[in-house]
């Protein structure tokens, strides 16, 4: 795969350790949630080391002095649904002021295709940066679409967020969105026929909720 400047694989221990747990068939519904939860949250301390600054006046028990503070409040969540709900909350620990966003996407069962059913961004979305999040990055149709719907909306400063990408599915995002900034927790080996990530850990939406 050709170099990607635009997309940060992540290397931390921690990330590391929590997707071995993932992808466990054994990690049931109430632990893999969890996991989701705290894997988002180690990756948002990469995507959102730009956010900018200001310095504020602040009166400590022993003097007065300037220090930073995040500049504005002008952050916006946008999960996949529905698999990418799993992640907001993970998001939200570390700025809790952020404004959420839902974009519904769901995939042909046949010819693998994402068809659009819901956007709902928050207002106004050109003002923001915004972080797209679902767990995987399988062919890369779904992102691409939201990222779509999103600059359509107006949105302009867009990051993407996934735990698990495959290679075909990055390559495609990197060349369709080179202005967006791409994180990844961990890259697989591939997809097999039926577009599912090798060797990934199913399906991220039934793990996280429970279902079939």
């Amino acid at each position: 795969m050709e170099n990607m400047d635009n997309v940060t694989i992540l290397t931390h221990p921690l990330i590391k350790h929590k997707i071995t747990m993932l992808r466990d068939i054994h990690t049931g519904t109430n632990e893999f949630r969890k996991l989701v939860e705290e894997i988002a949250t180690l990756m948002g301390y990469e995507a959102l080391r730009d956010l900018p600054l200001e310095d504020i006046e602040v009166t400590t028990p022993i003097e007065t002095c300037k220090s930073p503070v995040i500049s504005g409040r002008k952050l916006a969540i946008v999960p996949i649904l529905r698999a990418g709900l799993g992640m907001v909350d993970g998001l939200l620990n570390l700025t809790p002021t952020a404004k959420v966003g839902h974009i519904g996407l769901y995939r042909d069962p046949v010819t693998h295709e994402p068809h659009e059913y819901y956007c709902k961004l928050p207002s106004p979305i050109e003002e923001r940066t915004i972080i797209v999040v679902d767990p995987m990055l399988a062919t890369g149709g779904s992102a691409v679409d939201a990222i779509r719907m999103i600059k359509e909306h107006g949105g302009r400063k867009i990051k993407f967020m996934c735990i698990i990408a495959a290679p075909e599915g990055l390559e495609r995002l990197h060349t369709e969105c080179p202005d967006v900034q791409i994180y990844v927790g961990n890259l697989d080996r591939c997809m097999n026929e039926n577009k599912y990530i090798m060797p990934g850990l199913g399906d991220a939406g039934d793990r996280i909720f429970g279902t079939k």
